[in-house]
């Protein structure tokens, strides 16, 4: 947490457009962590919490736009050979194909708060076609909300923000993958809605015709 302060202090808001940035082209920088830093320095007077929004939103979503262009003009055999240099080797693209698969576009949303996500929806996004109007639209409002939630945790908590991510990293996976599971169960009810119906009226009509022969 000492390096990250020693940045701040000598390029300032800087840190957190060029951090941002590069994190979502999915080079390595601690986004959540720069945020709630700056969001606990703006309680000491040291930056202006308008500012930091301003900054980390602008940088995150310029990188996310980026790598989506990327992905959407260049597809998968780019990704295929370059993918390595941004640690989205194929087994990793496959298994982000594979979540956008299953979830649909609303995955872009939420994937600001899933690590190991985030850094790459923006590029499967484009390699999948998704169209530019609601990639923007779910990648700005899910931006949006990602750092107004980081830089709010850095205002309150304060000092204790590295032991509050770490907690919230933690319960938020649990917490996706259980939405992963109900989404699953809903979607697999619908799909077999009509055989479960069915099935069920079967088991009434037969059970009513046992009923009729014991009565004569």
């Amino acid at each position: 947490m000492e390096w990250m302060n020693n940045l701040f202090e000598q390029y300032g808001y800087l840190v957190l457009f060029l951090g941002l940035f590069s994190e979502s082209l999915a080079l390595p920088f601690p986004g959540e962590l720069a945020m709630a830093i700056s969001g606990h320095m703006s309680t000491l007077g040291n930056f202006h919490i308008p500012f930091i929004i301003f900054y980390s939103y602008i940088g995150a979503i310029i990188g996310t736009t980026i790598t989506y262009f990327i992905g959407y003009r260049l597809g998968t055999p780019f990704l295929a050979q370059y993918g390595k240099y941004v640690l989205l080797n194929q087994a990793r693209l496959a298994k982000v194909t594979e979540w956008f698969g299953k979830y649909g576009n609303k995955l872009i949303l939420v994937s600001y708060f899933i690590p190991g996500l985030r850094h790459f929806t923006g590029y499967v996004s484009g390699v999948l076609k998704v169209p530019q109007r609601t990639f923007f639209a779910l990648n700005y409002i899910g931006g949006l909300v990602w750092v107004l939630v980081y830089v709010s945790i850095g205002k309150i908590f304060g000092p204790d923000i590295e032991h509050l991510l770490h907690v919230a990293s933690r319960y938020f996976a649990a917490s996706m993958v259980i939405l992963a599971i109900v989404i699953t169960l809903v979607v697999l009810l619908k799909k077999n809605k009509e055989r479960i119906f069915s099935r069920l009226r079967g088991r009434s009509s037969s059970s009513g015709s046992e009923q009729n022969e014991e009565r004569d």
